[in-house]
This record gives C-alpha cells, sequence and structure tokens, in this order.
C-alpha cells in the first residue's frame, strides 16, 4: 500500500474546502430576538410575478424555518438559479398563513424583501414584534443596502405623513386631506424608485406605493418606471410586467398629454367639444357630483374665488358631474355658484361614459389645460389649486 506524504494530504485537505467553498450555495440564517417564548416560524416567500411582490397571501413558499430556543434559524431549501431573486422573510404567529404579509404599518410589518445570490450567505437579525423595522444583515451586498434604504424611507414617510392619522371620510370631509397625505407618503417612495440604479429595490418601492396596485392617481410613475428600466434592464419578466401595466391607453389621461376633444353634454341641453371650450390661457376639467361632500366644498371655497377673479382673463372651467337625477345636479350647481360656468354630464352615474374615456373611476379628480388643451396639471385641489392658477394666470 502506498503512502501519502503528509504535506500533499494536507494540500489535497484545503483544495477539497476550497471547491466546496466556491461551490457552496451559501445560506440564509439568522437570530430573532423576543421569539424566545413565542410559538415562531420564519418562511421564506419567492413572489414570482411583480404583482405578487409586497402582496399578502400571494408569492410560492419555497421553505420555513423553527426559530430555536436561543431565536436562532436556518433556511435550507434554497433557489438553485444562478441570477439574483428577490426573495421575502416572514415571521408569523403558529395559526397564521406562511405568506400574510401585515403591510400597513412598516414598524409592526412582519415581512422583509432581500436579494439572494447563490453562493452570498445571507446573515440575519431582527426583532419579533418590529421585523421590518429592525431588519439588518451582516455585509450587506449593494442591492441589500438598496432595500434597507428604501425600507427607512417608507418607514419615516409612512410615520410623517399617515401614523396616527384619522380622518373623517364618512361624510366625505377630509377625502382629499387624506387623500393628499397618501400622494405625500407615496412621493418620498416615488423619488427613491427614480433615483435607484437597482431593477429589484425600484420595483419594491413600486409595490410599497400602492400594495393595490392602484396607480389611478400616480399613473406618470409607472409610465417613468417603464421607460427606464426597459432601457436598462430589457427582457426582464417583470419589467415586462410592468411595461404592459404602464401602457398609456390603459392609463389616465397623463400629464403631458393633449386632452381627448371629446363632447361635452351641458346643462344648457347644447352639445359642445372640448376646443369650443378652452380658455384662451387656462382651462380645469374638474370631475366632481352633488353628492360629493369635497367636490362641492371645493366649488364654494376654490373655484368660485378662481372664476369671480381670472374668467374676464383667460380661465375657463368645464365640470363633469357624475349625476343621474338632472334634479339633484342643477340644483347643487345653483347651490354652489357652479353654474356661472359650463356643466356637463351624460346622467349615467357611476357608468359615466365620459370617465370611462379618459379611464379615471375617483373623484374629486381635475385636469389643467393650457390653451393648446395639454395637461399641465392634475388632480391639484384647496389652496394648490388657487396658487397655480394665479401663476399661470399673472406669468407674462
Amino acid at each position: 500500500m502506498r503512502t501519502i506524504p503528509i504535506k500533499n494530504t494536507a494540500g489535497l485537505i484545503l483544495l477539497a474546502l476550497t471547491l466546496i467553498a466556491c461551490h457552496s450555495p451559501g445560506y440564509i440564517s439568522g437570530r430573532l430576538e423576543g421569539a424566545e417564548k413565542k410559538d415562531i416560524k420564519v418562511y421564506l416567500i419567492e413572489p414570482e410575478t411583480l404583482r405578487e411582490v409586497a402582496a399578502s397571501y400571494f408569492g410560492k413558499v419555497i421553505d420555513s424555518a423553527v426559530v430555536n430556543s436561543d431565536g436562532s434559524f436556518e433556511f435550507h431549501n434554497l433557489p438553485e438559479t444562478k441570477e439574483p431573486v428577490l426573495l421575502e422573510l416572514t415571521v408569523q404567529l403558529s395559526g397564521k398563513a406562511p405568506n400574510y404579509l401585515q403591510s400597513e404599518d412598516p414598524i409592526r410589518s412582519n415581512y422583509m424583501p432581500i436579494l439572494w445570490q447563490l453562493g452570498e450567505p445571507v446573515q440575519i437579525t431582527a426583532k419579533a414584534d418590529e421585523f421590518q423595522k429592525s431588519f439588518s444583515i451582516e455585509n450587506p451586498s449593494e442591492i441589500n443596502k438598496a432595500l434597507l434604504n428604501l425600507r427607512d424611507v417608507n418607514e419615516k414617510a409612512h410615520q410623517t405623513y399617515l401614523a396616527g392619522k384619522h380622518w373623517q371620510i364618512k361624510d366625505g370631509s377630509q377625502l382629499l386631506e387624506k387623500e393628499h397625505a397618501i400622494l405625500q407618503y407615496q412621493t418620498e417612495l416615488i423619488k427613491f424608485a427614480d433615483s435607484t440604479q437597482y431593477l429589484m429595490p425600484a420595483l419594491v418601492a413600486l409595490r410599497w406605493v400602492s400594495t393595490e396596485n392602484h396607480y389611478e392617481r400616480v399613473p406618470e410613475f409607472l409610465v417613468n418606471q417603464c421607460n427606464k428600466w426597459k432601457k436598462k434592464q430589457p427582457g426582464h419578466p417583470w419589467v415586462n410586467q410592468l411595461c404592459k401595466e404602464s401602457d398609456p391607453s390603459e392609463l389616465p389621461v397623463l400629464a403631458g398629454d393633449v386632452f381627448p376633444n371629446l363632447k361635452f353634454p351641458l346643462l344648457t341641453k347644447d352639445t359642445l367639444s372640448l376646443k369650443e371650450l378652452l380658455g384662451n390661457k387656462l382651462t380645469i376639467i374638474d370631475l366632481w357630483a352633488s353628492w360629493c361632500a369635497p367636490c362641492r366644498k371645493e366649488n364654494r371655497e376654490i373655484l368660485v374665488p378662481v372664476w369671480d377673479k381670472y374668467h374676464d382673463q383667460g380661465l375657463q372651467i368645464v365640470s363633469y358631474g357624475l349625476e343621474s337625477d338632472e334634479s339633484a345636479w342643477r340644483e347643487a350647481a345653483e347651490r354652489d355658484g357652479a353654474d356661472q360656468w359650463f356643466q356637463a354630464s351624460d346622467l349615467q352615474g357611476d357608468d359615466a361614459p365620459f370617465l370611462k374615456k379618459i379611464r379615471i373611476q375617483t373623484i374629486p379628480a381635475n385636469f389643467i389645460l393650457d390653451d393648446k388643451g395639454v395637461v399641465v396639471a392634475k388632480n391639484i385641489h384647496g389652496k394648490a389649486l388657487t396658487d397655480l392658477v394665479k401663476s399661470y394666470m399673472e406669468k407674462e
């Protein structure tokens, strides 16, 4: 029997360990603080489509890990693809579905997205009851740093604009205040998505803007993200899905577009096209209803004053009502003083064909057009609308 020299044996062992390290799939493991006395599991979720990102009860459960008495856990069933994969870790109490995501409050949120790369181990620490807020990764990759940064942006924006707010919306009186706060929150995430150089953090930000996939108020954001990523990562399936959703023909009329030259059936029984109604300088297309409290308030407190001040200088207002009762519509317009400008409606209520043509479902809404009919602003209300009209009408 031939004896292998000790020094050669050591070299072979070192070579074997090196080869194992080079081909190791890596791992995802961590320690969960505050989980020692709770019946807790940690799950690994793989979103398979863009809409499944940050969406409760969606995504494929690919692994689970029992949290040990010392808070430690480790996943073993990891994707073997060479391409980076977006995964979501969730913490669940016994009885909860693995892919149940508490995404409303970032402080208490029970999940966190990360990017998994074959061969790169991920070591995590977090608190059980503040999982997303406290989530950290030892020596994170640049993309995971971006995801952690997005987490911080999301939390700060939520705390600034949404946390602890209670709006009276049963009577609609504070609906616009709530919408404005939501838009301010969304704007912080939009800024992040527009500025990041990494696709997956941008797409997570996009989904956090609206986990319900409702972008009616910010359709330009979808279009901008599609244009950005189809240049940087053409062919990526999630980019293709994004661009399909951001087809302008499926979205509300965008800022910068020429507003369609639609027909307006007026309260006076005339029917005129938009081109026949445009103001010499500025036109407000206002979408309202007699039963809409914030719309009525906008009529009285904003539109009447700007009409009185600027109509003779080239301001036009065309209001379209979601109405089915002509007498209620006429009475509301007269009571608010909104009968001074053009009032239009097909009197088909929520089935209004005009709103379908411009792909709008939510009121109050408005489009501000220049003298050529180009949309220069959208969904501006209250003092902001007054200021915009004043600035535009008084500029030289």
